[in-house]
């Protein structure tokens, strides 16, 4: 019967005995939810007339050889006129979801679903969807949620395919009134004939290997980038090996490694797999060297060949030899960016100036901790917390984006919190800070400061601060002159302020730290925006040639290393990724990402659904009440629409993302719910379904740097007016931390993107920007950055079972320039 109403028109009895009997297995065996349940509600109908006599003789049908009680009611209500349309009606008020399943009216059946493939560009690709139940089926594509131009026909046809064509595809079946969906099929498509030169394969679904990884020869330091690539039906799966041991989390096409050391040479090969079929790539042998300066290869005017045996040797000639290069203990900075201030401008460029120096920093090996929108105690006790990293020999960067000032020769940090106008006793003064860096008989103190230094008009305080040690271990990079602001690039999107700009092209540079930033200040005096309004200012006490890119050589596991270990671990402590199953057999995926050491992103997709629901769509609510997450920005089709513009190309497609902000203010757990709300294709009504979770303390939420500042603490006991106490007090000893070695993977930094799911993410690099001939330097008033939000629509769903990487997508279309004040 094609027609739904009809269907629903039907007595009981009319039913096919195969429903029949399934419906009467399921009310017999469920007690609450059972027939007798069923009967006391078709009781009180007056149009039925059950009495409890005939209910007492259904009983009894238990006794018989193959009895059902329900079967004998559901004859008995069919007797006396009950319709389907009852029936469902009965089972709703009851809330018996799988009885409801097992009378749904006949329609569409998908006989033939869409396959995942990966194919090579220039072939013919068909997607097949075919479905019957009803003459009159129409069809329709989808790539992701938008209409495929004249894709109405059961078969999607490629001819030729083209790497853009690359994608997820779904299709919708429809018939009347009523739709059904194929399951999601991916396409992946390789150019290999423009990438490894012409190439040509046949394309009959079978495990093909067209893309093979290549030996490299690498320096330590460098990224090591293993390729792989096969085609095949459905898409074809990797696990990379080393020297025959599979590595962790290594099972994407790309095997990639952003920082080698010695430890990663060997022979490396991939196993590809597809349903029964497995294959194996060409073993390569990857060497990794010493790196030498460039200064010195570029002397000898050598190839690549000569530069790697001439490391080798030197090496090897070495090896026993004290090193004259000179090395840290360890390697720690701390990151902080100002944006959303309550009584004063905004920014923007604050946060992606932190994220790309985060990057930066992790590939040097530096322990970072990046966070973003401070307050006065926050900043107070997150340096608190930064000099508990610090120890004698360690090279200790603090970077601070924001607005500030420069009094008497002090500068000062402004918390997003501070008054207005502020004064000496609502910021922080850097001087301070690196008195008590000194303290710490650290082997580098390195101070970025992307602030304006004007005078502050409102502060007639002369700071108090005690005179520093003299030690020729500063560097002080402003980046604008004495009584002069700081820019930064203004956009429709986000970008750079002026000194990271050029900063991070220089950053991972071999050279020590002041002739890298004089080369910086070189760079931006060639900067025709800025020419004459801002200029990098350069001051060091530096004697040593001592460079960011100094390898780390630790003094042993002494428990100044074990305290400094386990401060960093807990400040990039991810929550383990889930999955979550509710009772209607929906089971959803829940991942979390870093975007800083402060912000966290939660992504939600559906892998699995039962096939009698129509649709379902999950979502998160009920945060904690301390991170005040505002429920217009949470559950996004987008990652940008969160307001994390910088995550898109690191996290899964096919989510919804919610992005959680401030997690130093969290005080306790962090908990909220997962809702489901879904309807299955017998049933009118949505129905609703939640699971509680607890991620415990996630990131930089763990050092709790919500609370109110100690009295002894390191930064109230500068020699400043404004402090309670003249009497520096030294950080807690490791034996108030940990009392062993903490592990040796989280001795190494990785802040960037890294989820529990796809492991790390590669660094987002910005791209370079040039101006053209409208920048100008007019004041600037921050544009309402809103993004518009597409209207739910039923018919084009959102979950799906795989992931694919993010597009990059593309912020900036004019620039200006605005001040930090």
């Amino acid at each position: 019967m094609s027609d739904s109403s009809d269907f629903y028109s039907l007595n009981v009895n009319t039913l096919k005995e195969p429903i029949l009997k399934k419906l009467s297995e399921v009310l017999d065996k469920t007690n609450n939810k059972g027939w007798r349940k069923l009967g006391e509600i078709v009781a009180s109908d007056r149009r039925f007339k059950v009495s409890g006599e005939e209910m007492d003789r259904c009983s009894l049908k238990v006794l018989e050889l193959e009895g059902s009680p329900s079967r004998s009611l559901l004859r008995l209500i069919g007797d006396r006129g009950c319709s389907v349309k009852d029936l469902v009606e009965f089972l709703q008020t009851m809330g018996h979801a799988e009885a409801l399943q097992c009378i749904k009216p006949p329609g569409i059946k998908i006989i033939i679903q869409p396959q995942s493939q990966a194919v090579m560009s220039g072939h013919t690709v068909r997607l097949s969807c075919h479905a019957v139940g009803h003459p009159n089926i129409q069809y329709q594509w989808f790539k992701m949620k938008e209409e495929v131009p004249n894709g109405n026909s059961p078969e999607l046809v490629f001819s030729p395919v083209h790497v853009q064509d690359a994608g997820f595809y779904i299709c919708r079946v429809n018939c009347g009134g009523s739709f059904e969906f194929s399951q999601w099929a991916q396409l992946e498509v390789f150019d290999v004939a423009a990438t490894y030169g012409s190439v040509c394969h046949s394309i009959d679904g079978r495990l093909k290997i067209v893309i093979q990884p290549q030996p490299q020869r690498l320096l330590i330091g460098d990224t090591l980038d293993l390729v792989c690539g096969a085609v095949g039906k459905p898409i074809p799966q990797y696990q990379w090996y080393k020297n025959g041991l599979p590595i962790k989390d290594a099972t994407k096409k790309r095997c990639l490694i952003p920082y080698v050391t010695l430890e990663h040479e060997g022979k490396y090969r991939c196993e590809v797999f597809s349903n029964e079929e497995y294959l194996w790539t060409q073993d390569v042998h990857i060497q990794i060297g010493p790196r030498i300066s460039f200064k010195l290869s570029e002397a000898m005017e050598c190839s690549e060949e000569d530069i790697y045996a001439f490391g080798q040797n030197e090496f090897e000639n070495n090896r026993h030899r004290s090193p004259e290069k000179a090395c840290a203990t360890d390697k720690v900075a701390l990151l902080i960016g100002n944006m959303s201030y309550q009584n004063h401008p905004k920014l923007k460029a604050p946060m992606v100036d932190v994220y790309d120096l985060t990057n930066l920093l992790r590939q040097l090996n530096f322990k970072v901790v990046s966070l973003l929108d401070l307050t006065e105690s926050e900043m107070r006790n997150a340096v608190d917390e930064f000099l508990l990293l610090l120890d004698k020999g360690v090279y200790g960067l603090l970077y601070y984006a924001g607005h500030g000032y420069e009094n008497y020769g002090n500068s000062f940090m402004v918390p997003v919190d501070a008054p207005n106008p502020y004064r000496s006793a609502n910021c922080l003064c850097v001087q301070s800070i690196l008195k008590l860096m000194q303290e710490k008989e650290t082997g580098l103190n390195v101070f970025l400061l992307d602030m304006c230094r004007k005078r502050n008009i409102h502060d007639d305080i002369i700071p108090n601060v005690e005179a520093l040690r003299v030690t020729a271990n500063i560097v002080f990079g402003y980046a604008t002159c004495q009584d002069a602001e700081a820019f930064e690039l203004n956009s429709s999107g986000f970008t750079n302020g002026v000194f990271i700009k050029f900063l991070k092209k220089r950053l991972l540079e071999d050279e020590k730290i002041t002739v890298l930033l004089d080369r910086v200040a070189e760079d931006m005096g060639k900067f025709d925006p800025t020419k004459g309004k801002q200029a990098l200012e350069i001051r060091s006490s530096l004697s040593e040639k001592r460079a960011l890119t100094d390898p780390i050589q630790p003094t042993g596991c002494s428990d100044e290393t074990m305290a400094r270990n386990l401060q960093w671990a807990k400040a990039h402590e991810l929550p383990e990724s889930m999955c979550l199953s509710f009772d209607c057999g929906v089971q959803i995926k829940l991942g979390f990402a870093a975007e800083f050491s402060n912000v966290l992103v939660i992504y939600t997709s559906i892998v699995k659904k039962p096939e009698d629901m129509s649709s379902c769509q999950a979502y998160v609510t009920n945060f904690t009440p301390e991170l005040d997450v505002d429920p217009k920005e949470m559950n996004k089709g987008t990652p940008e629409e969160t307001g994390s513009y910088l995550l898109s190309k690191s996290l899964p497609q096919h989510c919804l993302y919610t992005r959680l902000s401030s997690l130093q203010k969290l005080k306790e757990q962090l908990m909220f719910t997962v809702c489901l709300q879904g309807k299955f294709t017998s049933v009118e009504d949505l129905v609703d379904w939640s699971i509680e979770v607890n991620i415990g303390k996630p990131l930089i939420a763990k050092l709790d740097l919500h609370r109110t500042v100690r009295r002894n603490s390191c930064l109230q006991t500068c020699l400043m007016p404004h402090s309670p106490s003249h009497s520096p007090c030294h950080s807690p000893g490791a034996e108030h931390y940990y009392q062993h070695c903490y592990p040796q993977q989280y001795q190494s930094s990785y802040l960037g993107v890294y989820d529990h799911i796809h492991g790390l993410g590669s660094p987002c690099a910005s791209n370079s920007l040039e101006f053209g001939a409208h920048c100008n330097l007019t004041p600037y008033h921050q544009d309402d950055m809103s993004f518009p939000v597409s209207p739910t629509r039923v018919n084009i769903p959102i979950e799906t079972t795989d992931d694919i990487n993010e597009l990059q997508t593309s912020f900036i279309d004019s620039l200006q320039m605005n001040d930090r004040y």
